[in-house]
């Protein structure tokens, strides 16, 4: 049983996993805080729902993975390229973890269903194929990575159907609010997934697989880094911008948008894996914890 639970939390990808449901977790409370009205089993339903759904996506992709898997020190100990578990079994746990997760999150709102389905499509059928044809599979990730505070925040709505929810709710609560979420995500993968990239550049490319800008480390990866680093900065003005973030949460990010700057340009000059370390490090910190100071610092629309 025990080999199992660790086997099973591999194969989820626990840790990524529950980053994602934080994520959508979080987003869901600012949506009901938009709202006016906090229902927790609906939250409850919806971490439920999140974690089946991100543990599918995860699944099916280590099924895709799974000779390639074998390559890399970093996943050779997953279940299926151990051999501790077989296609099938994994096959069954995914799908059954996709189809009672879609059916919660569609209970609670079509559209965050939608977007979950749509989530799992692209990021195992899309975007993992396409990890070993090309680094643009960076760019095509981000967007499912993007997705969870989408989901999140519209399920805490209401929906009799698609479109429906929504009539009496300000079209900026409905459009801007979940849209700037989705675009803070999606831009903080870019520093993040090549600071990884970089880190584990020897490790990827035993499998084939090269997803920093020009697939080596140079200078115009590390500049890449940089760069997308530094786009962290106005990104943190943006729910200020749009009126719905207050100036507790505009300073931390700015700040957090900030650090990736520095350590995007020290990475730039050293261009070593210990300062492409420091950019991972950040990404780590810089997600949850202005995700959690705009869920207090949040001003409704």
């Amino acid at each position: 049983m025990k080999t199992f639970i660790s086997d099973f939390n591999k194969l989820v990808k626990l840790r990524l996993t529950l980053t994602v449901v934080f994520s959508a977790s979080i987003s869901f409370l600012i949506g009901a805080k938009q709202q006016g009205d906090i229902m927790w089993f609906n939250w409850l339903m919806l971490t439920i729902g999140g974690f089946l759904v991100t543990g599918a996506a995860n699944g099916f992709n280590e099924i895709i993975e799974k000779d390639i898997d074998k390559l890399m020190k970093r996943t050779m100990d997953r279940p299926l390229p151990s051999g501790r578990m077989n296609t099938g079994q994994a096959l069954v746990l995914s799908l059954m973890m996709g189809i009672i997760g879609t059916l919660v999150l569609v209970q609670l709102n079509f559209v965050a269903g939608l977007l979950s389905v749509f989530s799992i499509f692209l990021y195992a059928f899309v975007y993992t194929p396409l990890k070993q044809k090309s680094p643009i599979a960076v760019f095509v990730g981000a967007f499912p990575g993007a997705l969870p505070p989408l989901i999140g925040y519209y399920a805490a709505f209401q929906s009799a159907g698609f479109g429906l929810a929504y009539a009496e709710v300000s079209e900026a609560a409905i459009v801007i609010i979940p849209l700037v979420l989705f675009g803070i995500q999606f831009l903080w993968q870019f520093p993040h997934f090549w600071a990884i990239a970089w880190v584990a550049e020897e490790d990827y490319s035993n499998a084939g697989i090269h997803l920093l800008p020009t697939t080596k480390k140079d200078n115009i990866s590390a500049f890449m880094i940089f760069f997308s680093g530094l786009l962290m900065v106005p990104a943190g003005f943006l729910p200020m911008y749009y009126g719905f973030g207050g100036w507790v949460f505009t300073i931390v990010s700015v700040f957090g948008g900030l650090f990736f700057t520095w350590y995007g340009y020290k990475h730039m000059i050293e261009k070593t894996d210990a300062s492409a370390k420091r950019v991972m490090y950040t990404s780590f910190l810089y997600l949850p914890l202005t995700q959690l100071i705009l869920l207090f610092d949040f001003i409704p629309l």
